[in-house]
This record gives structure tokens, sequence and C-alpha cells, in this order.
């Protein structure tokens, strides 16, 4: 199976439905009136569908289990079609297409299974998915704006040619797979006037809308970036840091240890992350696309809107 581990939790709805075509028009009475031989048609589907759903990844070798919160198998007649229609909702990190067209299979070959002895013309006609809602599709309405950003390494090691920089690397690589630009890449020692030097250069002289800074988050004595930066904020966004934490802490019990800080200055979205390349990494797939949704949000756009 695919590795979804690095996928935040959203709420993911999908919808599908499938059609049964009958042959017969008493075919359509003898339904609604309970009078199929093997019982009634639509409470058997009903069942079928939602233990279909239930039980998805266990016949789809590359859907991954999940938990199901919320299931509907819904019929109903048109002329000589029913149609079957499924919903399936969850709080998960991959989605819910694959269950509900499951189910709405299933529940379409039960009703087929019931209806063949006494209709012989009867068939199933599409499964298909009608809508879904949720995971990273819904967030990227903010793609292709044209946003610029400048990755800032705070490091000793790095700045003195000891250690070769992979954390700044990956947020390049993560920022350029959301189609940021990143015109500016500096690497700086961890000394608090290079480091304010260089959010006055990225925040004021050279303007960037994102100003990422790697390194100096932790706990040794050297680690200054979050001191150094939070005074120079316009605004703190205290929930920016803390999803990155909580998504970190699922994955390592050390990233609640993390003291990165985020905000706004000017224009200037903030985040200050971890050195480490995973920290850094994980950050980044923590905070993006989703947090450049600020920038709709500063122009007048609704949170809700997309």
């Amino acid at each position: 199976m695919n590795d979804i581990t690095h996928k935040i939790f959203t709420r993911r709805i999908a919808v599908a439905e499938a059609l049964v075509q009958v042959g017969d028009p008493r075919t359509i009475q003898r339904i609604e009136s309970r009078q199929i031989p093997k019982g009634d048609v639509f409470e058997m589907a009903k069942a079928a569908g939602l233990l279909a759903i239930k039980n998805t990844a266990g016949v789809i070798p590359d859907c991954h289990p999940l938990p199901v919160e919320y299931a509907a198998v819904r019929s109903a007649v048109e002329g000589m079609t029913i149609r079957i229609e499924v919903e399936v909702h969850t709080v998960y990190r991959t989605g819910v297409e694959v269950e509900a067209m499951h189910g709405a299979a299933i529940a379409a070959l039960t009703m087929y299974d019931m209806l063949k002895p006494v209709d012989k013309n009867v068939e199933i006609g599409h499964v298909r998915l009608l809508r879904k809602k949720g995971g990273k599709s819904q967030f990227t309405d903010h793609l292709g704006l044209g946003l610029k950003a400048a990755v800032v390494v705070c490091s000793d090691s790095v700045s003195a040619g000891k250690k070769d920089d992979r954390a700044g690397v990956a947020i390049q690589t993560r920022l350029g797979d959301h189609q940021v630009m990143v015109p500016h890449y500096v690497v700086i020692p961890d000394e608090p006037e290079e480091i304010r030097r260089a959010f006055l250069r990225f925040t004021g002289a050279e303007p960037v809308d994102l100003l990422l800074m790697t390194g100096g988050t932790g706990l040794s004595p050297r680690d200054v970036t979050p001191e150094t930066i939070a005074p120079l904020l316009d605004r703190e966004i205290p929930g920016i840091m803390e999803a990155a934490r909580s998504f970190g802490q699922d994955r390592t019990p050390y990233a609640m240890l993390s003291r990165g800080v985020a905000g706004m200055k000017g224009r200037t979205l903030v985040i200050t992350l971890p050195g480490s390349t995973g920290g850094a990494t994980e950050t980044m797939d923590a905070l993006f696309p989703y947090v450049l949704h600020l920038f709709r949000v500063a122009q007048g756009m609704r949170h809700d809107a997309g």
C-alpha cells in the first residue's frame, strides 16, 4: 500500500451510486409489496452495502483500512430503474471513494441476486462516484498564486562548512511541490544579530510572502531563533506551530521539545522550523498547503470559500 503517514487527518465524504435495471414492470411491484421470494430487496441490499463499506480494505488490495464514521445506503425506484446511493464519512488521512463505490456495487449485486429468479432481464447499470469532499484537493485553491519565499538556514555547522544543509533543501523541495517560488536561500550562523538581520531583510528591505527559518528551535544554548524572532512579529499565530507539534508528536515523542514560533510581520508570514531534516520535513507536511490559505483570507476570501 502507498505510504500515507505524511498526510493529515481531515473530514472526508464520498457519495457513489449504482443502477439496477429490471426487465419486467411487475418486478418493481413485487419489490415494493415485499413479494420477492428471497426477502426484502431494499433491506437486504442496505445490509450488504453496509457490510461491504466496512470490509473494503479486506478485498481491495491497495485500499487502506480506515474508520467509517458514518455510512448510509439509500434506494429509490425511478421507472424501471432502482437507483442506489451510498454515502460514507470518515476523519482520516485518505478518502472513502472506494468504500462508497464498493458499497454501491455490492448493494446492486445483492439486488441482482435476489431478483434474477423472478426477472431474467435484470441487469446492473453503471457504478460511479457522484462527489467527494475533503483531503488535500479541497485546500489547493491557492496554487498558482505566484507566492515567493525565502528560506534561511540557521546553523553554526552549516555556515562553517562542516555540515551539508539538508533541511533547507527539503523545505525548498516542498515549497516547489506547492508552486511557491524560492528566490532567496541563505545560510547564517546561530547568532541573534544574524537572525535579526535576515528577518528584517525579508520582511522589510526585500519582502517576500513567506519567510521560513530552519534551525535554532531546540533547547541547546545556541538555539536562539524563537527568542530572536518572537519580539519582531506584529502578530503571532500560535495555531500554526501547535498544528506542527501535534503532527510531529504522533511520529516522534520529541516533537514537544520544539520551540518554533510563527506569525505575521507586515504582509510576510514567518515560520520557524526545526533544523533536523526529519523535523523540517514533518513540519512542512503538517502545514502545507493548508497554511497558504492565509493569503486568500488576507485578500478578503472567507475561510469556507474555495
